[in-house]
């Protein structure tokens, strides 16, 4: 197993590759913002994305977005998900690893780490297939105890379109899951 401290490692240096991959591929500059004088580059880098404007997003626990475009919502949204479970996955692995828990306790903390593991996987998946199947613009799923939370990045869904999402959000889940299916108009 990996360590905490090489987990931490491998995490933050993803984080720096994606972000120097976008600064490279970036259109032009002024979408990014510099903090030298206090002043954001330009206007447009001066919206900020109130995420708790988006139903549902509560567990993300995004205070506030700063210099985020709309393509980078779903993105920021995700990775702060997926930073949630790392930590939940790294103290059930302490639990497994810990001389001081019984049997009983680490195979507990076993199974978790597999339903999360599971979970993620299914989010994944979903995400794809509602992309390639629809061809939509980005699809962002998340889940919580109660229900899974689907946002597709499209300026409007149709009846239609929220049934076949559903659909797969059963497919992928099972029938018994509540669902939440939410748009997020593209901007274009």
């Amino acid at each position: 197993m990996l360590k905490k401290q090489t987990v931490w490692l491998l995490t933050m240096l993803s984080l720096m590759i994606v972000l120097s991959v976008y600064y490279m591929l970036s259109p032009n500059g002024d979408d990014l913002a510099y903090i030298e004088d206090g002043q954001p580059a330009s206007e447009e880098a001066s919206t900020t994305t109130d995420v708790g404007n988006i139903e549902g997003t509560e567990d993300a626990e995004v205070d506030d977005i700063t210099n985020l475009g709309q393509d980078e919502l779903f993105a920021t949204i995700r990775m702060e998900v997926q930073d949630d479970r790392s930590k939940r996955i790294s103290r059930l692995t302490d639990v497994v690893a810990s001389a001081s828990a019984n049997a009983e306790e680490k195979e507990e903390a076993l199974n978790e780490i597999d339903v999360l593991e599971n979970l993620d996987a299914k989010e994944a998946i979903l995400e794809e297939q509602i992309v390639g199947a629809t061809g939509y613009e980005d699809v962002l799923v998340r889940t919580d105890s109660e229900k899974v939370h689907v946002h597709v990045k499209v300026d409007e869904l149709t009846a239609t379109e929220v049934v076949n999402i559903m659909q797969m959000v059963r497919d992928e889940f099972g029938e018994e899951v509540k669902t939440e299916v939410n748009f997020q108009p593209t901007g274009k």
